[in-house]
């Protein structure tokens, strides 16, 4: 069935949104500015406030939803309905773990390219996978297990491709792999927290946009609180400021000060996370998530496509091979052989598909994406 216009215009939005959160969150690192008290110029690397700039985004969603309940009204539109009782609370543990991954990957963005950030966010099915089996009882068929193999192959060629590539000195080789490792570490954060939304939150039936938004005025509020004791906890060579400190704040706003365009790239952050959100979950709801899976793979393509064409990075071919062996262990893990082999011997997929996309290509993505 062909799509209409407004699926085509979810499709687009999604598709743009998601590849803006992850570039502009790159463009702002790579801006030099001078700093608070005359410090010499330097890098804009602040992890922290700008991962206070996503929550923002997602907290955003908050108000989108009150807007379609408000649209609801008086309409027999039940995803929206007010009489859905829930412990707000219940959305802390996610949050904590959706700051505390998401404050690792903006660190990690700093070290490493785009790209490579945005594949090996794929990790994240192999531990959703064996945590759903460990904490949830679910049983992995086949085609899965394979998945998480392709999936753990894929990103070991995208590794290599990083430890082979060209560095320069804004990335030097062990940055690159404490970046890569970093990636890796905060993708078990995002499943646990993945693990925790299925068991606690998704049986409370609540909407898709007011659990974002309740989630992200959980991170926005404790992220900023603990700003202060990061702006005088000593951190060594993992600090991008010149204090030499977690997060220096002041800097941040200092250098967007002197070099306005960082700003820019800031707004154009905390607005593609919550129109990527809206777009993601129209998409589940609209589409399909399997179509919600295949477009966030397709964001990996642009923004690998305009990394290398703004220069940000240096082409190697063992990235292409790593991208399909991920597109591959996805594909899998999502059941998108299944409509596939369905019609080829004219079968109807197995039940469990839709417990798959639930869990996985369901109607949130904690990064945003983020999944």
């Amino acid at each position: 069935m062909a799509w209409t216009k407004y699926q085509l215009f979810l499709a687009g939005l999604m598709l743009v949104t998601g590849s803006i959160n992850t570039l502009s969150a790159k463009w702002a690192d790579n801006f030099m500015a001078e700093g608070c008290g005359g410090s010499k110029e330097h890098s804009f690397q602040h992890p922290f406030l700008q991962a206070v700039g996503m929550f923002l985004g997602e907290f955003s969603c908050l108000a989108a939803f009150y807007l379609l309940r408000c649209r609801a009204t008086g309409q027999s539109d039940s995803s929206v309905d007010p009489q859905q009782p829930f412990n707000p609370l219940l959305f802390l543990p996610p949050a904590l773990c959706d700051m505390t991954g998401t404050s690792l990957m903006y660190v990690a963005l700093n070290m490493t390219s785009a790209s490579s950030f945005q594949m090996l966010r794929g990790a994240v099915i192999i531990f959703t996978g064996l945590f759903s089996v460990a904490f949830l009882g679910r049983r992995l068929v086949l085609s899965q297990w394979l998945g998480i193999l392709a999936t753990i192959a894929g990103l070991v060629v995208v590794g290599l491709a990083d430890l082979l590539s060209k560095h320069d000195s804004q990335h030097k080789l062990s940055e690159v792999i404490t970046g890569d490792l970093l990636i890796i570490m905060a993708q078990i954060i995002v499943a646990i927290q993945m693990v925790l939304e299925e068991k606690f939150v998704y049986k409370h039936n609540v909407h898709p946009l007011r659990a974002v938004g309740t989630e992200g005025l959980f991170g926005f509020v404790i992220l900023s609180l603990l700003l202060v004791p990061m702006y005088y906890i000593p951190a060594g060579s993992f600090s991008g400021n010149p204090r030499g400190t977690l997060e220096d704040a002041l800097d941040a706003f200092c250098q967007v000060g002197r070099q306005p365009l960082i700003a820019v790239a800031l707004l154009g952050n905390i607005s593609s996370i919550a129109f990527f959100n809206f777009a993601g979950i129209s998409v589940t709801k609209e589409l399909s998530a399997t179509t919600r899976m295949v477009l966030d793979s397709l964001r990996t393509v642009v923004i690998w496509a305009l990394s290398l064409a703004l220069g940000w990075e240096a082409f190697h071919a063992l990235q292409i091979l790593g991208f399909l062996i991920l597109l591959i262990g996805t594909a899998l893990y999502n059941g998108l052989h299944r409509p596939l082999l369905g019609r080829l011997s004219r079968g109807r997929p197995p039940a469990e598909e839709s417990e798959q996309e639930r869990l996985l290509g369901g109607s949130r993505t904690p990064i945003n994406d983020a999944s």
